[in-house]
């Protein structure tokens, strides 16, 4: 009895003393390590992490990120703290403070009538009218002379010297119409219209005053998707509102707004007022002219356009020199490469021009250019479209010698041509000049060689946009126009000078001859 009680007790003994020693091993190895500071552990250090058992599910439609090299979020070396995002807005402020007096308003006046001049054309007394359109545009005509409004419009500028010149859009300003400009420090003054180029939507014009605040201009070649920019203008006549945004492509062409098409678009709020305003780099050079937004409500939807500095710069010297726009020209009919014609020509993508045909007494003929040559290469630089070789060669200064990269029956060739001067009685796409789309939008005309039209000079329909009114009233490639609304039409620019006085609504009457026919067309409204 006596050694079993002994016994007990001396288990109970080696109890205690295995549970001591075990006590003493746990409290020795994990005592410093739940009382030691917490520290901050870099990429570059290395820990062990015990695994946890019990994980939360993961959805297996959801991808599992996978960090390969961890950086503690808080490192001040590899992340923008505090300090940065001030001397960033610190920065934005500043070209703020240097852009906005460079941005002035824009006001123009100009005297209107409710009626159109077509109607005030005797030729509505015509019998030979009257028997295909009755008596409608007569008594039209009968009615009384409508009263003369004033009209007016606004937008911006930017002004480019010292002494007074100033870039904005041709849509914003007119011909016969009075042009204000109010500076930043709220100075007016009457402006004298330089010079415009529809064909860009571009405009000059000039007050009298020096030692103005001016942006210098910047390389618009050199803009990247992405970039930070800043627009201001003065949108519903909110002076110097500045906005910001980003690069959000740049060479965008086939807008339809005007001729010559190589935008940046941006998404930096752009809204009506801002056309003629700034765009510019975070380095304050001025890299675009606010010219037109993308938008189904008439305000910002988030895609804008600007002209490119590089072109502006270009087309606003040319008015300053010589009054109007002069033009490289190389003298060749082009068009894009489809994956089928690139197969056909020998090409490995569709980036280049196809030509279609070379005029005679060109450059392109001087320099050996040939039909069915793939232009890849201009002056060094890539060709990746039509457009985008049509808009370059245009900014090349006459008289300059570019290499030619082409491709002609699968090898490569480079070719050397001296660019010539753009011919006066030459235009690409009329439509849309001023940034107004008339009845006779969406067509494409060259003048008549003298002795080639027995109808006496005219112009030849080269293109017809298939969605155009024009297109919808029956007219077609190869008809020659003579008369718009019973004015003689001679050669382009009588063409031009025409339809820019049409309004978007106007009715227009046309006389085409079409083979051994002559036809009258009433191109209607919308």
């Amino acid at each position: 009895m006596v050694h079993q009680k002994m016994g007990k007790a001396m288990q109970k003994s080696a109890g205690l003393v295995i549970a001591s020693l075990l006590c003493v091993w746990v409290v020795s190895d994990w005592w410093p390590a739940l009382f030691q500071p917490a520290t901050a552990t870099r990429a570059s250090e290395t820990q062990a992490v015990p695994e946890r058992r019990h994980r939360p599910a993961v959805p297996l439609d959801r991808p599992v990120p996978v960090v390969a090299d961890y950086t503690d979020p808080m490192d001040s070396t590899d992340r923008m703290d505090h300090a940065d995002v001030l001397q960033l807005n610190q920065h934005l402020i500043s070209i703020a403070d240097k852009v906005r007096p460079t941005v002035v308003n824009i006001s123009v006046t100009k005297t209107v009538s409710d009626r159109h001049p077509f109607f005030n054309s005797p030729f509505f007394d015509d019998p030979f009218f009257r028997r295909f359109f009755g008596d409608r545009f007569r008594e039209e005509r009968r009615r009384p002379a409508p009263r003369r409004r004033q009209q007016q419009g606004t937008g911006s500028g930017v002004i480019v010297s010292a002494d007074g010149y100033i870039v904005t859009n041709n849509h914003v300003v007119a011909e016969d119409s009075t042009i204000q400009v109010v500076l930043d420090d709220k100075r007016t003054f009457e402006a004298e219209l330089i010079g415009t180029d529809p064909k860009t939507d571009l405009a000059i014009v000039k007050i009298d005053a020096s030692g103005l605040p001016f942006l210098s201009w910047g390389d618009s070649s050199q803009l990247r998707v992405g970039e930070m920019v800043i627009a201001v203008g003065n949108p519903f006549g909110l002076n110097q509102t500045v906005t910001m945004g980003i690069i959000s492509a740049v060479g965008r062409a086939n807008v339809g707004i005007v001729d010559y098409e190589d935008f940046i678009q941006t998404d930096a709020a752009i809204n009506p007022g801002n056309s003629g305003g700034a765009l510019v780099n975070l380095q304050g050079d001025l890299i675009g002219i606010n010219t037109a937004i993308f938008s189904r409500s008439g305000g910002y939807m988030g895609i804008g356009f600007a002209i490119p500095s590089n072109m502006a710069h270009t087309v606003t010297q040319s008015l300053k020199m010589h009054g109007k726009v002069v033009r490289g020209w190389l003298g060749v009919s082009i068009q894009d490469l489809t994956p089928e014609l690139a197969e056909q020509f020998g090409v490995p993508d569709t980036n280049g021009a196809l030509v279609t045909d070379v005029m005679g007494d060109s450059p392109a003929q001087d320099g050996d250019v040939q039909r069915g040559d793939v232009i890849r290469d201009y002056d060094g630089h890539p060709v990746d479209s039509s457009t985008k070789l049509r808009t370059t060669v245009a900014e090349t200064t006459p008289g300059t010698s570019v290499a030619i990269g082409i491709v002609r029956e699968g090898r490569e060739q480079t070719l050397s041509v001296v660019i010539g001067q753009m011919p006066g009685d030459m235009a690409g796409l009329p439509s849309g000049e001023g940034g107004v789309r008339h009845a006779l939008s969406g067509l494409t005309v060259e003048t008549v060689p003298p002795g080639r039209s027995t109808a006496g000079g005219g112009v030849r329909v080269t293109n017809v946009d298939p969605d155009s009114r024009a297109a919808r009233s029956g007219i077609r490639k190869n008809d020659r126009i003579l008369e718009i609304n019973r004015i003689d039409v001679r050669d382009v620019e009588d063409f031009n000078r025409i339809t820019s006085q049409l309004a978007e609504d106007d009715s227009v009457l046309v006389l085409l001859r079409r083979g051994r026919a002559m036809l009258f067309f009433s191109v209607g409204r919308n």
